[in-house]
């Protein structure tokens, strides 16, 4: 793809050498070559950028001293430009229709352009949106419902009840509309029995869920990701859970069932939220962060950008004053109990 042609679809001001430049793809500025698109976002690397074999930089703002052959284009956020110049550059596979090895069902429909790799299966009354791509020993329940240019990676299983709107992402080994974890126990035997999780599962536009993840589906209305949402490796999402747009789930946090997240929150890894909890929009919990079930996290009257630490879950400087008051108070009982304090008794023969 021609420079010129980037800069028409997404923006940004031509600032040196040639329109014409040809890209094939994207690097760093140390690897890139002539026929690459490399970024630079501070000084550091603005002055590392200058002697890249880059054939085109993108930046905030040009200084100069860059050779007249590398192009430069500038913009306000550098990394975004760079990193939407990528997905343009990125070459689309070629549509490999059905491959004889898959298992296709009865009345399943799909639509233009369609893979399906071997050994992968697609129940009865599935259909599949144009341009999607399912990859081999993938797993696509009865009556599942995938959008167009979707990819699922391999052995990712889709249970049945599952829907999945445009451009959605499954990587290798997603769980998406499982059973959730719901049981009801008799109080006279302790046994359990299974609360009916017959729900469904509805993954919105743009959403990416990474490997090994699980998304259960809801009991008996739904579980919705909503658009935009990115999902890391190894994160479970319980059954009824609300997910909002454009937030982003980092690897190995666990939403238990009927939770809430709201637009735009960030979730670090590793973070627990209980049952009926409830974060509001924004909220940046930090790794390790917990939320109680049924409580509700919010910014309110936090500055923007806050981060939330801890469990439970309350803002970052307040966890650090609470630690240091803690040492103190131990240091202080320490001297308090003597010099012989913590100190073993010895063992007698």
């Amino acid at each position: 793809m021609k420079l010129c042609e980037l800069v028409e679809i997404l923006g940004g001001r031509f600032v040196q050498g040639s329109s014409e430049t040809d890209l094939v793809g994207v690097n760093t500025v140390t690897l890139a070559g002539p026929s690459e698109l490399a970024f630079a976002e501070d000084a550091a690397s603005v002055t590392e950028a200058r002697t890249s074999k880059a054939g085109a930089i993108v930046l905030r703002a040009s200084s100069g001293g860059f050779p007249q052959n590398i192009a430069l284009i500038e913009t306000a956020q550098p990394r975004l430009w760079f990193a939407r110049a990528g997905k343009l550059l990125r070459p689309v596979p070629p549509a490999e229709g059905i491959h004889p090895m898959a298992a296709i069902g009865n009345h399943v429909e799909f639509g233009k352009d369609v893979t399906v790799g071997p050994g992968a299966v697609v129940c009865e009354y599935a259909s599949i949106g144009n341009g999607t791509r399912i990859e081999a020993g993938a797993v696509i329940g009865q009556g599942v419902h995938i959008g167009e240019q979707c990819r699922i990676y391999p052995r990712a299983t889709l249970y049945a009840g599952t829907t999945l709107g445009n451009r959605v992402v499954v990587h290798a080994g997603a769980v998406l509309g499982a059973d959730g974890f719901g049981y009801v126990r008799d109080n006279t035997t302790g046994a359990y029995t299974q609360f009916p999780q017959q729900g469904t599962l509805v993954i919105e536009d743009d959403v990416e869920i990474g490997a090994n993840s699980t998304i259960d589906r809801g009991a008996l209305a739904e579980t919705r990701i909503r658009r935009g949402t990115k999902i890391d490796n190894l994160i479970h999402v319980g059954h009824n859970c609300d997910i909002g747009e454009d937030v982003i789930l980092v690897a190995l946090t666990g939403i238990s069932g009927s939770s809430t997240v709201g637009k735009g929150a960030v979730i670090a890894g590793q973070v627990g939220i209980g049952d009926h909890a409830h974060v509001g929009p924004g909220v940046i919990l930090g790794g390790q962060a917990g939320v109680l079930s049924g409580k509700t996290v919010t910014n309110d009257g936090l500055k923007p950008g806050t981060v939330l630490w801890g469990t439970p879950a309350r803002p970052l400087k307040q966890v650090l004053r609470e630690q240091v008051v803690v040492a103190r108070l131990a240091k202080a009982s320490r001297k308090s109990k003597g010099p012989e304090a913590g100190v073993g008794t010895k063992k007698q023969d």
